[in-house]
């Protein structure tokens, strides 16, 4: 069978803090025997469970990172029951070239767990952080946002799962985050995805989607921050209050959440992001980008809720999401 080439640079089970990389090697024109370095921090305080905590599964989402970055320089173990592993942007090369997919190989990394240890370079790295990484946690944070073409209402969110205690240990995770928003949350294929993969291993699993438009904000950054360190508090890896406000229940009940283009236009929107909607109400008006004079397409909410995505650049092309409706539970 063969073996995934990763190895990290630092232990992950020495006590204290340690800083290093994931390293892969790959050969390629600029350096034969090159390799993609994957940071990774651990915080090791001793005996209790095990938090990992990631960002940058996709590359041009910002607000896990910036947290994730803050966290690892500054979390004293001495503070810590039990040990933090930080992988800030774990898809690297998609990080540092600011794309949701790798240059490299074009893979999406949040569509290529459980990975190989013999196929592409995302391929790899999702396998090392499914067979090392996933194992040893109890419970695991991903941040996401909207990236370059989708923004969002901050909300932490978790799965409706077979196992209902396994469940109940999700939605619990989910509301101690405490952002804004925090939604029961449907994915339109979840096959490939860190989040089935951590989940079938029977963890524990919160994910976020914090804004996007391809930046990120004050507001959207004091968010993952304080959900972190509110989540390691609820895991008994930290000590102290968490901050808790209030947060707005979600729900995507089924498919009729989404709304998809079904030709190429000059997008515009006729509701804002947290604007409350009706079943058949227009959002958005689909102009089209090649010619004038034409009269624009309509696109409807297909059930009443609010607004909670938005596709973010002004033009849009058959097959994208324009914007997505949840339901106030």
């Amino acid at each position: 069978m063969t073996s995934n080439p990763i190895t990290p640079t630092i232990s992950l089970d020495q006590p204290g803090s340690h800083h290093g990389f994931l390293r892969l090697p790959y050969s390629r024109d600029d350096s034969a025997w090159g390799s993609v370095m994957i940071p990774i921090t651990v915080i090791n305080g001793g005996d209790g469970p095990t938090a990992l905590l990631t960002g940058g599964n996709h590359g041009d989402e910002y607000e896990g990172p910036i947290a994730l970055q803050e966290l690892a320089a500054t979390l004293d173990p001495a503070q810590v029951s039990g040990r933090v592993i930080i992988l800030p942007m774990m898809n690297q090369p998609a990080f540092a070239a600011g794309r949701r997919c790798s240059p490299i190989d074009g893979g999406n990394m949040n569509r290529s767990f459980p990975g190989s240890p013999g196929g592409t370079v995302t391929q790899k790295i999702a396998h090392y952080i499914a067979t090392e990484l996933v194992p040893l946690a109890d419970i695991v944070l991903d941040y996401h946002s909207g990236g370059r073409t989708l923004d969002f209402l901050p909300f932490a969110a978790a799965h409706i799962l077979p196992d209902k205690r396994q469940e109940a240990a999700c939605m619990a995770a989910m509301e101690a985050f405490n952002a804004p928003y925090s939604m029961k949350m449907l994915e339109i294929d979840n096959r490939g995805m860190f989040d089935t993969e951590v989940e079938e291993q029977g963890k524990v699993f919160v994910t976020t989607e914090l804004g996007g438009a391809g930046t990120s904000t004050a507001k959207s950054i004091a968010v993952a921050r304080k959900g972190a360190r509110n989540l390691l508090i609820h895991a008994g890896i930290l000590q102290g209050e968490a901050e808790v406000a209030e947060s707005v229940l979600l729900d995507m009940p089924d498919g009729r959440c989404f709304t998809f283009c079904e030709t190429t236009a000059l997008l515009e929107p006729l509701v804002d992001l947290g604007d409350a909607v009706t079943e058949g109400q227009p959002i958005a008006r689909l102009w089209p980008s090649d010619r004038s004079g034409q009269p624009a397409i309509l696109a409807h909410a297909q059930l009443s809720g609010i607004l909670t995505a938005r596709h973010v650049p002004g033009l849009v092309k058959m097959g994208d999401c324009i914007g997505v409706v949840a339901q106030v539970v």
